[in-house]
């Protein structure tokens, strides 16, 4: 897949040259002559480098380095600067800023090019550790720190659509006693199989995520409370229709799953703490009344009132 870069420097000519020279680099170019539009178009295209002259009219490129490291969305795409300035003070200033590199102008092609490829290469694997980070290890969902920062999004994303945004809680029916009965070894794998079969029934747009323990967290953007609680039935149906092989065994396993929307909420009242924990209140509501079921927080609501 193409890299890309984003290119900020007022000489057409050098927009031009990178353009040649960075030609064999697989890599996608969003150029601008405009250092004014650099923070935009970073946070418009999230490009893998920078490349950023110093000497810009206005805003000069100190000061959109200073603009792209102090934005959370921005702050780990690594910056190349580019100048005819040869004296250390400047290259210390700039490196001092956050750049990763600094390479002189007139480029030398063949030492533009391997700055070009490390700094893309660096992005790669920082990349990868980030994605480590938000993974569980178990069940290769996401893990709750990614769910923390991700839900947040949607939530705002919402507001700003005004399309609804569905959150299910799904609790696997009495996992201790797997635990108890075979051991933990047996209950990994149950919990290695309810991540595949999560996965399995998403969308693309979706999330999969392992809140903690037994417990997993599904959102649904653009999905409403009735739709979620289809999607949820489906899941519930996909647990509960094959038994989980654990070694020799052939484990039943249910699932409790709550299920909360946008929708169902007051004005302003979808927060992720009150999603979380008006799921997880339906997801009780489930587990009281028998396990192996689906439960809108909505009707617990309305039965509230009445």
């Amino acid at each position: 897949m193409a890299r890309k870069i984003l290119v900020v420097d007022d000489s057409p000519d050098i927009q031009a040259l990178l353009k040649v020279r960075l030609r064999g680099e697989r890599a996608e170019l969003v150029q601008t002559l405009e250092s004014e539009k650099a923070l935009d178009l970073a946070l418009a295209h999230s490009p893998d480098l920078v490349l950023l002259d110093v000497d810009m009219p206005g805003v000069t490129g100190f000061e959109v380095c200073k603009q792209l490291k102090a934005n959370p969305k921005t702050a780990m795409i690594p910056v190349i600067f580019l100048s005819g300035k040869l004296d250390q003070a400047t290259k210390v200033e700039g490196l001092d800023l956050g750049a990763v590199d600094y390479v002189t102008k007139p480029f030398d092609p063949v030492e533009l090019r391997a700055r070009v490829r490390s700094a893309l290469r660096i992005k790669h694997l920082q990349d990868q550790l980030i994605a480590l980070a938000r993974i569980d290890e178990l069940t290769g969902l996401w893990n709750r720190a990614y769910l923390d920062s991700r839900l947040d999004q949607e939530i705002a994303s919402s507001r700003r659509s005004g399309s609804p945004l569905s959150l299910i809680m799904l609790d696997a029916d009495h996992f201790k006693r797997v635990n108890d009965s075979y051991g933990h070894a047996a209950g990994d794998t149950v919990l290695r199989a309810i991540g595949l079969r999560i996965q399995a029934t998403l969308r693309r747009s979706d999330v999969g995520c392992r809140y903690g323990g037994e417990e997993f967290v599904l959102l649904l953007p653009g999905v409403d409370s009735v739709a979620a609680c289809v999607a949820a039935e489906r899941v519930r149906v996909v647990m509960n229709g094959t038994p989980i092989e654990a070694d020799d065994l052939h484990l039943n396993v249910t699932v409790s799953l709550g299920v909360v929307a946008t929708d169902d909420l007051d004005t302003d009242a979808a927060t992720s703490r009150s999603l979380l924990e008006c799921a997880d209140a339906a997801l009780y509501e489930a587990k009281r009344t028998g396990r192996d079921k689906v439960c809108r927080y909505i009707d617990l609501r309305v039965a509230r009132i009445g």
